[in-house]
């Protein structure tokens, strides 16, 4: 829903200050949020900052705050909305090209959305765990098998979750160099407008010959499900069809290929949480473990963005219809009032952290939340336990040559050498 009636008040006079968004975290705390924002929390937690573009959207810094608005269907994720607080020029050139549902509102989002939610049904997923777990132990072997230094993010943690999705979807993984680059370019905040359209129209092209071919033969996977019950039926056009898989298939592995890389170095600085986990069989410590680094970690690090269509009162703040919105899921999670205690910023692995905003909430919420949440259980309970002596090959601690994704819509880290 768009009104280009309402005159927002996103653009401020040229003297007014507000912060820059988002903010640099401090030096030697990669796994932290920036100090600014827990300064924000504190003392304004529903603030105005200033974007790449100058324009000037409100902050939502408190737990609370963010799942009010979250759930509340006066606030937007259309990205058409001409007031939508973009996190980049690539990532607006990308989106406004091509919407997927995640960047709609309903009733057009649940329509889309319901096409594909099967698949990823908590009982389709768990029927998928032995085949997570091959795959775990056969790139586990793999490594054991070869020499060491190995990178942990080639080698392990981004070919797990592609071989998954690659599979669900019906994607050759003899592709995966091609459509995991493109994917990076589209995922880094960095790329310029005509970086991102190019390797969004590779991935359509790619994407759009796939489903052709799963409409001609059709196999057991979603993109054959897509193309026969709904591209051949007129339910699904072939651009909303490639657009639904390009989101899936970038989803389905970015974001679980960093938490399985930023989770592993966060537990090598904490090893006597590394030794409980890596000593457990027990499948709720192991879950529990899984929901604590993904509160501790939020690696969607750049806010979840939002329009409002209407006044709001929240927090003592009016935000007007046209202003955008961000709420800053990485902070929120460390918010002391959410998990009653007073150190927030503590990994603790016996936390009861299920109420995280880590995939967001309300009816947008991540779709493929119990695929990862069944990737990572997988991972996080092989990985430590297969190789035990796994370390650093930098040296424990040395964090300076880790290179960390600063630069990217996800949080992670870009290579992870490891040793045993």
């Amino acid at each position: 829903m768009t009104d280009s009636a309402v005159t927002p008040t996103d653009t401020e006079p040229t003297g007014a200050k507000f912060p820059a968004y988002p903010m640099s975290r401090a030096a030697g705390c990669p796994f932290d949020p920036p100090p600014a924002l827990r300064t924000l929390q504190a003392e304004a937690p529903i603030t105005k900052v200033r974007l790449w573009d100058g324009t000037t959207p409100w902050l939502v810094t408190r737990y609370d705050d963010q799942r009010a608005l979250l759930a509340d269907p006066r606030i937007s994720a259309d990205t058409i909305h001409p007031h939508y607080p973009f996190v980049s020029a690539g990532q607006a050139a990308s989106r406004k090209q091509v919407q997927a549902f995640i960047s709609m509102d309903d009733p057009e989002h649940g329509r889309l959305r319901r096409m594909v939610t099967a698949p990823f049904a908590i009982k389709r997923v768990e029927a998928l765990r032995p085949a997570i777990q091959k795959i775990v132990d056969g790139l586990i072997d793999d490594m054991l098998a070869n020499s060491t230094p190995v990178d942990l993010v080639e080698a392990f943690a981004l070919p797990v979750p592609s071989l998954v999705i690659c599979e669900l979807l019906g994607v050759p993984y003899a592709d995966h160099d091609f459509f995991q680059a493109n994917s990076r370019i589209l995922v880094k905040r960095t790329a310029t407008p005509e970086q991102a359209l190019a390797a969004q129209q590779r991935l359509l092209d790619y994407l759009d010959r796939l489903i052709s071919e799963k409409l001609a033969n059709p196999g057991n996977d979603l993109l054959s499900e897509l193309a026969v019950q709904h591209v051949a039926t007129g339910e699904l056009s072939w651009h909303e069809a490639a657009s639904m898989a390009r989101l899936l298939l970038i989803a389905g592995h970015e974001t679980t290929a960093n938490m399985i890389a930023l989770g592993t170095l966060a537990l090598l600085q904490h090893p006597e949480q590394l030794a409980e986990l890596r000593a457990t069989d027990d499948p709720k410590l192991i879950a529990g473990a899984v929901e604590e680094l993904l509160r501790h970690l939020s690696i969607v690090h750049t806010g979840r963005r939002r329009v409002a269509l209407t006044d709001i009162e929240i927090g003592g703040r009016t935000i007007r219809a046209g202003e955008g919105v961000i709420l800053a899921n990485d902070i929120g999670n460390r918010d002391p009032a959410a998990f009653h205690d007073p150190d927030p910023d503590r990994l603790d692995l016996h936390r009861d952290a299920r109420r995280h905003v880590a995939f967001g909430f309300g009816v947008h919420q991540c779709l493929g939340q119990p695929l990862a949440r069944v990737e990572l259980q997988v991972v996080y309970g092989t990985l430590y336990r297969r190789i035990p002596t796994l370390r650093l090959a930098t040296g424990l601690g040395d964090l300076d040559q880790i290179p960390f994704k600063h630069d990217g819509l996800v949080y992670g880290v870009y290579r992870l050498p490891v040793t045993w």
